[in-house]
């Protein structure tokens, strides 16, 4: 078992959570795509907001590909609301 593998499990088990239902790789993914898209500092944020929205139970369906393609498309939708002004 890897150390990402370990700290999921542990991390799962302090939270009571089923690591099986974890989609780790697809978190990891979204942040990635937030960190370098967005900026750093937002990759954690989101991913605990989303945590927050998925926990309280407002979160849709399909929050994280919506998040993720959020972050790939930030330039320009900043570049569009830049303009509106």
């Amino acid at each position: 078992m890897n150390v990402l593998a370990e700290w999921t499990a542990l991390v799962c088990k302090e939270l009571g959570l089923d690591p099986e239902t974890v989609d780790r790789d697809a978190v990891l993914d979204l942040t990635r795509d937030v960190a370098h898209g967005v900026a750093r500092p937002a990759a954690p944020l989101t991913a605990y907001l989303l945590g927050l929205a998925q926990g309280s139970g407002t979160a849709p369906p399909d929050a994280l590909p919506r998040l993720t393609l959020l972050a790939r498309n930030w330039g320009e939708a900043t570049a569009e609301t830049l303009g509106d002004r």
